[in-house]
């Protein structure tokens, strides 16, 4: 939650910078890469926790924080990096994604394991 605090507050200072009132969407080319890096983070969060929490609960919590804490660090990586330039976001990108691969996996061998090895 932290997390999206702090991305809908930069979005809101460079609203302020870039004097650009709500509802609006367009602008200045800086404001736009943050708004959409916010918009990004927040479309991909309910995943992540759901993802968190079936993999807490049946594969093993230890490794599934340290996952989360790799991909909340990749994502704050991806906002900072999109701000700056939309090719700033690709490695944090795709390290994300790989990321909630892993947390796929280990929800699945997790929810496997639980239901049908007693």
């Amino acid at each position: 939650v932290l997390f999206l605090a702090y991305f809908a507050m930069q979005v809101i200072y460079a609203r302020r910078k870039y004097k650009i009132s709500p509802p609006e969407t367009t602008g200045h080319p800086e404001f736009e890469r943050t708004f959409r890096a916010q918009a990004n983070c927040s479309e991909y969060f309910p995943i992540f926790i759901s993802l968190l929490w079936v993999a807490g609960i049946f594969f093993h919590q230890g490794v599934t924080a340290a996952c989360g804490l790799l991909y909340l660090y990749t994502r704050l990586k991806y906002f900072q990096g999109y701000a700056v330039t939309a090719q700033g976001r690709l490695g944090p990108l795709y390290a994300s994604a790989w990321l909630l691969w892993v947390l796929v996996g280990l929800a699945l061998s997790g929810l496997l394991a639980h239901f049908l090895w007693p």
